[in-house]
């Protein structure tokens, strides 16, 4: 239904002059805040019917076209007569404010002319795909005003920017407010924003910040350069939250970092008494934790950074493996077991430092963890005082776990500690030689009741499973299981013995059955035991056939221990000794002067094991046997006599035979499993490949 006013159809001047003039120019005097009270609902009311009626009269007094010209052409006009003349006449700041003021009352005027025209957005511009009402006008304010002064705010803005770089108060909310306008100005679209603004202020930060670090770099310490640099980052990154567009954070950083890091990096980091070969050095925390938060993000920083911390912890390692060196140089005797604990200790200790370091300073960087790898790599595979690093791991961790052993720990710090030895292992290549070495001083501790907590060996073989698989510790868990094993296997003995009815052994005998494979491999002897002891060897074998008929026993007389009486003048002695001693000194209960030749035939020994026995008794620190001649070496032509003038103030001794050095044999027996292993990975190969040249299979030998 067409809708006319009262006396036919509204003609356009007379609507327009009549009544939507005026309420134009009351919207331009509340604009320029001369009336203080905004429309009625009535007035509203008024004009919007006023519009709706011009608009749904029929042709020729459809007047929606000549409305739409006029809603552009009212705009204009206030701007030009109005706005324009009293920006033009004011400069910097106060322009900027009276910008923000215009803008701000456009924004006014264009919401209460598209309610009052609310119909022709409705049915008129949708049916001509005209743009709406509020882009129109906002066109107008873009067209008439934002292209005159656009470049006058954009360099105000940035000398704002500048003054508070510099240090001043600024007004913040005045900044904030004109930037959105660049943003706003867009309708939708950030090109006005970052043509018109961003562009010059990023290119004017750059700038800015060139300055200063040409000066910074000259004459501030590298720390303080990075805690200036820090604190322009920071500023910046707040300047993006107050009052410039969340997209420019990104790119606006990248560009205060490029002048302030990028291009001084080498010449900052390498800085002669202040970089951070100081930092690190002087363990200056903050400032190289500082240093890798402005880093990380920069590729070759990072890269520098990485290669400096690398050649620091190498060289610290460096000084601790010449230091060892030293110390065993200046030092004999037993000192050296002593140097070998202290420094597996210190390396430890370093380790821990500088495991801190990458965590806590840098994040835990794959870059620098990469870097702290290579560099205890580096170092932890050196020679040390004759002795590989795998070799004094193995040694500091029996010193660790053995009873009696240098080291008093609770048991919470020794799990962390074999924690930490574990993590060592990890630097080592040659884990295979220290699996030996550990194996050895395993067996040792285990045979002669020497470890101090089967919980804690246990603990370890965990933690060398998890680090080196299952088949590395194999071997030292049969072990652990041969030995808890064996203890049931002595407690059947024992019923056996109570309940056969073979005479009494006349001495208590207890024997550790052993699974070959899990074991190190142990010289084995034919000695010519005793009468008493080949008696109670005897039993034992019968006692074994009754529990399986399918395994052999092969007996290790040097790992056995035995507790005699000596009968000396003064007191009678409990001697703790080796099978070996035991079975030398029971000759002298029926002979009171025998040779060295007498010995050796009767006891059926090999030389190299007879001179250190006889030296145990007759050269060291008990000599149960008088030798002659009086020297401190045994020869084939000594002869011995039972020393029944001996004592000591204590009732039990223990006489210890002298020490082998196992080493040789360890890494000849290492060096031959890895050329086992060599064969079956090149026979793998081959029959994979069928056909390979030299050169492929070794590098496909090398990778496996």
């Amino acid at each position: 239904m067409t809708v006319y006013g009262k006396n036919g159809p509204i003609e356009f001047n007379v609507g327009w002059s009549d009544f939507m003039k005026k309420g134009m120019s009351r919207l331009k005097t509340i604009l320029e805040g001369n009336e203080e009270n905004s429309f009625t609902s009535e007035e509203y009311m008024t004009l919007y019917t006023i519009i709706y009626n011009m608009c749904t009269q029929k042709p020729p007094y459809d007047h929606s076209q000549k409305l739409y010209d006029k809603y552009k052409e009212c705009m204009n006009e206030y701007i030009i007569v109005t706005v324009l003349p009293s920006l033009r006449k004011k400069h910097n700041e106060f322009m900027l404010m009276e910008l923000v003021r215009r803008w701000s009352n456009h924004k006014v005027m264009v919401r209460w002319l598209s309610r009052f025209f609310h119909y022709l957005d409705r049915f008129f511009i949708a049916r001509r795909s005209l743009p709406l009402l509020k882009e129109a006008g906002l066109k107008c304010f873009q067209d008439l005003v934002y292209q005159e002064l656009k470049s006058k705010a954009r360099n105000a803005v940035i000398t704002l920017i500048n003054q508070e770089r510099e240090g001043e108060q600024i007004d913040r909310a005045l900044l904030k407010n004109v930037i959105d306008i660049f943003v706003e100005i867009g309708m939708g679209s950030m090109d006005y924003y970052e043509k018109d603004f961003q562009d010059a202020m990023l290119i004017d930060t750059s700038a800015f910040y060139s300055r200063k670090a040409s000066n910074w770099i000259v004459q501030d310490s590298c720390p303080v350069y990075m805690l200036k640099a820090e604190e322009c980052l920071n500023k910046e990154r707040e300047r993006v939250s107050y009052y410039l567009h969340s997209s420019t954070e990104a790119i606006l950083l990248e560009k205060v970092q490029k002048e302030l890091l990028v291009v001084y990096t080498n010449q900052l980091l390498e800085k002669e008494h202040s970089g951070l070969r100081i930092l690190l050095r002087d363990d200056k925390v903050e400032d190289i934790t500082r240093t890798y938060r402005l880093f990380h993000k920069i590729r070759t920083g990072l890269e520098l950074i990485a290669n400096m911390f690398k050649q620091h912890v190498n060289s610290e390692g460096m000084v601790l493996v010449q230091q060892a060196e030293d110390a065993v140089g200046n030092k004999a005797g037993n000192a050296g077991g002593a140097q070998d604990q202290a420094f597996m200790r210190k390396v430890i200790e370093l380790h821990d430092k500088y495991r801190g370091y990458v965590t806590n300073c840098f994040s835990e960087n794959s870059l620098i963890h990469k870097a702290f790898k290579e560099a205890f790599e580096s170092f932890c595979n050196k020679v040390v005082a004759g002795s590989s690093c795998a070799e004094l791991l193995a040694s500091y961790t029996d010193d660790i776990l053995k009873k009696g052993g240098s080291q008093k720990l609770s048991d919470e710090v020794i799990e962390e500690t074999l924690d930490k030895v574990v993590n060592l292992l990890s630097y080592i290549s040659e884990k295979d030689l220290f699996a030996e070495f550990y194996r050895k001083k395993l067996s040792r501790r285990l045979l002669f009741d020497r470890s101090a907590n089967e919980d804690h060996e246990r603990f370890i073989l965990t933690k060398l499973k998890q680090q080196c698989g299952a088949q590395f510790t194999s071997k030292m868990e049969g072990m652990i299981t041969d030995l808890t094993l064996a203890k049931e296997n002595q407690n059947h003995f024992q019923e056996y013995l109570n309940n056969s009815q073979v005479a009494s052994l006349g001495m208590d005998l207890t024997v550790t059955v052993l699974t070959t494979g899990f074991w190190p491999v142990y010289k084995s002897s034919d000695l010519n035991l005793p009468a008493e002891m080949v008696k109670c060897v005897e039993v034992f074998k019968e006692f074994y056939q009754t529990k399986t008929k399918s395994r052999k026993l092969t007996w290790i007389y040097s790992l056995g221990t035995c507790n005699l009486k000596g009968n000396f003048e003064q007191k009678s002695i409990e001697l703790i000794l080796g099978t070996y001693q035991a079975a030398a000194l029971l000759l002298f209960n029926d002979a009171d002067r025998l040779s060295y030749s007498d010995i050796k035939i009767q006891l059926n020994l090999a030389d190299e094991d007879l001179v250190r026995l006889l030296q145990s008794l007759s050269c060291a620190k008990y000599k149960i046997l008088n030798k002659s001649p009086n020297t401190r070496s045994v020869s084939p032509n000594d002869y011995f006599e039972f020393n029944s003038k001996f004592t000591d103030r204590m009732r039990r001794i223990k006489i210890p035979l002298p020490s082998v050095d196992e080493k040789k044999k360890v890494v000849e027996d290492v060096e031959k499993d890895r050329r086992y292993n060599v064969d079956a990975s090149l026979v793998r190969i081959m029959k994979s490949r069928k056909i390979l040249g030299y050169q492929q299979l070794v590098m496909e030998c090398v990778d496996s």
